[in-house]
């Protein structure tokens, strides 16, 4: 059963990063072309999911709206892992003295709501795309580190290790040829697993008008937009919502077969 579902959450996230590389392919026509002749039409063979307000569509804009959620939960993730990779690194191979101060950093922000730790970064530098995808790669760092932290703790006791250092080897080779590709393989997990939270939450800034704004062809951008019609015109907040939910679900399926493959591995 858990292969099936993690061919369904491939066949899904292979769907949208389909959609994110050649969205003309799949949603011929302009994301902001407007035709208020056209307005709040529901789902039907001509509009495959309605249209809003400014009668664009809404399956157009979400097929080219997937670049821009995508690249943005993967640069948050990519910013998270990349802070949590040093935080980590620094715990787990430095003296007792720096893994107790970074250790206590790190649990200091760890005791903030993520989303919260997020909220004040824009609040501080501003809204806008970029400075929602810093923020959620911020508030996700913490979390990722304390992971890092324990694995390399692990690795660094390994027997392989010891040997290299019995054979002289140097402390910078023992790192980038076995503790670093040792704890490459849960990074590469916790960056799948991560990408659809990064989604979420990007999706939630926007939503809250601190990230892309409408007209973007954004999906927490669109569920702004929609949330004004939500009880009268419910297809311009439910496609969004479900393209959220549907990448979520699929990044999080394919990390967690990637995460018991490694295990089995």
């Amino acid at each position: 059963m858990r292969q099936v579902w993690l061919w369904i959450g491939g066949a899904a996230l292979l769907f949208l990063v389909c959609a994110a590389l050649a969205p003309g392919v799949l949603a011929p026509g302009d994301p902001l072309a407007i035709n208020p002749a056209q307005s709040f039409r529901g789902p039907s063979l001509s509009h495959l999911f309605g249209t809003d307000e400014s009668g664009r569509d809404i399956y157009i804009r979400i097929i080219h709206g997937t670049g821009a959620s995508l690249l943005i939960g993967v640069s948050a993730t990519a910013i998270g892992v990349g802070l949590a990779l040093v935080f980590g690194l620094l715990a787990g191979l430095g003296p007792r003295w720096l893994d107790f101060g970074t250790t206590r950093f790190l649990e200091v922000l760890f005791a903030f709501p993520g989303l919260l730790l997020a909220l004040l970064f824009i609040v501080v530098y501003g809204p806008g795309v970029v400075t929602s995808t810093i923020a959620v790669g911020l508030a996700t760092a913490p979390g990722y580190a304390r992971i890092i932290r324990s694995r390399v703790l692990v690795v660094r006791r390994a027997p392989y290790l010891e040997a290299a250092a019995v054979l002289g080897r140097g402390r910078w080779f023992r790192l980038w040829r076995h503790l670093l590709p040792n704890v490459a393989g849960s990074l590469f997990v916790l960056a799948t697993l991560g990408i659809g939270q990064s989604i979420v939450w990007a999706s939630s800034l926007s939503y809250l008008g601190l990230g892309a704004v409408p007209p973007a062809a954004e999906w927490g951008a669109m569920l702004s937009a929609g949330r004004t019609y939500l009880t009268s015109f419910w297809w311009m907040t439910f496609f969004p919502g479900l393209f959220i939910m549907m990448s979520a679900v699929a990044t999080t399926l394919v990390g967690r077969g990637l995460q018991e493959r490694s295990r089995l591995s």
